[in-house]
């Protein structure tokens, strides 16, 4: 790239700063003041969805101790920015490392995340040195907000599926400078960052994921021989799709229904966010036993301030991620970039390594852990950083 395209790259990318009103964050004390608390049927617990007793208890929190202001203080710390991809406003992250070989590398959250997810991961990756690191394991590194999601604001049209958001991925990297980096990704972000290999495979150097959608083709030899840890992870699909799909379910069909009250009631949005968190961590009573409360109404914040509960839910039209809604033969393209994936026990996304191989076919590490579950950078960032620094290590 000439100096003078890099410069009118670099122009289109504006200086960003956290500063909340002072008037959103009255309004939201004022909502949760004023909730109206639903019945409950006696001792189900979690088996409706989010207790009662427990919701009010973190509500109150939220209202009366939770202090916004201390961690919008901690996420500008980084240096962010903004800039308009395809027509759409894209929020990131961009923290350099002091380390002149850093590699660059680009990390996607899924939902309901956010750039929350990679606050305590930033600092070991960008200066290992100073935590007792590699400094060849450095990298540069790139969080952006997915489109519709949090600080990148609401999408405005339809068709934000996981290409477009990987293509705009490609040219965020392009205007940043970076011709050669790597891409990680967690939930949704493993489609993206997988998408992103197969679109610009020149210029990706490895694709690294948390779990990984796998799906059988229907083929009964596929099924022959699997492991009793595979067979449990087949049985465990089943489950999700019967138990745990409701989300996806209204999310992909009646996202402008939902949007309303997740818009106008901050308890409504606390309980949907804190209900998935509760099933994909690696918990026991409350997600509060893997991420901290404080850390999980941060996350919950960027999407009520924000106002993008409807227009993240509107992703999930784009987003299949059943084999209802997938054509293996047409639409999942086979990935010839060095991948790696780690598998934490309780994530959403169990992937069977057969068919990960087969959908996959530069598969170079996979990691088995026996703790974590979706959100490893929050849950488990020791081991995510060991083991995205092994894969990297082996590919760059």
């Amino acid at each position: 790239m000439t100096s003078t395209a890099f410069e009118k790259r670099a122009q289109q990318l504006q200086p960003f700063r956290i500063e909340t009103p002072q008037a959103d964050l009255d309004d939201l004390r004022t909502r949760l003041g004023r909730a109206r608390w639903p019945d409950e049927v006696p001792g189900a617990g979690w088996s409706y969805g989010v207790p009662l007793d427990y919701l009010k208890e973190l509500a109150e929190y939220w209202r009366t101790a939770y202090d916004w202001r201390s961690h919008e203080a901690v996420l500008n710390q980084y240096p962010q920015f903004t800039t308009e991809i395809d027509g759409q406003n894209i929020h990131f992250l961009h923290v350099r490392s002091p380390e002149p070989d850093a590699l660059p590398l680009i990390l996607t959250h899924g939902w309901p995340s956010s750039i929350v997810e990679y606050l305590d991961i930033i600092g070991p990756l960008t200066q290992p040195r100073a935590h007792g690191g590699d400094p060849a394991h450095a990298f540069h590194l790139v969080i952006p907000s997915v489109p519709g999601y949090g600080l990148s604001g609401p999408t405005r049209k339809a068709g934000w599926g996981t290409r477009r958001v990987a293509e705009a991925w490609a040219e965020l990297m392009k205007r940043l400078g970076y011709s050669l980096y790597g891409a990680q990704g967690s939930d949704w972000g493993t489609w993206i960052s997988r998408e992103l290999g197969l679109i610009a495979p020149e210029h990706v150097l490895g694709v690294h994921t948390n779990g990984l959608i796998t799906f059988p083709s229907g083929d009964p030899a596929e099924l022959v021989g699997l492991s009793e840890v595979d067979q449990a992870r087949l049985a465990f699909g089943e489950h999700y799709m019967r138990e745990l799909y409701g989300y996806k379910k209204i999310q992909s069909t009646r996202p402008q229904t939902l949007a309303y009250g997740l818009a106008d009631s901050p308890v409504g949005q606390l309980a949907w966010i804190i209900g998935v968190f509760k099933e994909w961590t690696d918990c026991t009573d409350t997600p509060e036993d893997a991420i901290s409360r404080d850390r999980l109404l941060t996350n919950v914040m960027l999407y009520w301030l924000t106002n993008t509960a409807g227009s993240s839910a509107r992703s999930f039209v784009e987003t299949p991620d059943s084999p209802e809604e997938v054509d293996l033969a047409v639409e999942v393209k086979p990935s010839t970039v060095p991948t790696g994936v780690a598998v934490f026990p309780h994530g959403i996304l169990r992937p069977i390594r057969r068919f990960a191989d087969r959908d996959n076919k530069n598969i170079v590490h996979w990691s088995e852990f026996d703790r974590g579950g979706t959100f490893a950078a929050m849950e488990e960032p020791d081991l995510f950083i060991r083991d995205v620094r092994e894969f990297f290590g082996r590919v760059r």
